[in-house]
């Protein structure tokens, strides 16, 4: 990865348009036609890879370590969601965003994530290895 003080602030964005299998209805976790907040969590994770984009070393992936999860609003099927992230803290290879999702200028949900850099190559030889063990 690039040096932390190129990388810190850096900012990223994802859209999606809402639709009806993104409800919790469809999905099973509540009966009301409001997008999922798993949804939203996805969407800000979008905006956070593409924060980085240009930040990695070749071979270089993150994958999420932790997040919390605000949801402050609700949206419907047809909803044009607007996430941004901007990389607020960088500690050796954990990286921590400050996320948003908006529907117009309705907010709906707030994120802290935290994602870690790795190499992608060792990174699944390790996954696949501990996939043979277990």
């Amino acid at each position: 990865m690039k040096p932390a003080d190129e990388v810190l602030g850096a900012v990223g964005f994802s859209v999606m348009t809402a639709r009806p299998g993104d409800t919790c209805v469809t999905m099973g976790v509540s009966d009301l036609p409001v997008v999922a907040p798993s949804h939203y969590l996805s969407l800000m994770e979008n905006a956070c890879v593409a924060a980085l984009s240009e930040y990695l070393d070749s071979g270089e992936t993150t994958f999420l370590t932790h997040s919390t999860l605000q949801i402050v609003g609700s949206a419907t099927a047809g909803a044009e969601l607007r996430a941004n992230a901007r990389i607020t803290n960088i500690e050796g290879r954990e990286l921590t965003f400050e996320c948003e999702v908006y529907d117009g200028e309705r907010h709906c949900a707030q994120a802290e994530i935290k994602r870690a850099t790795v190499e992608r190559l060792s990174f699944l030889a390790r996954t696949a290895a501990q996939s043979l063990i277990n």
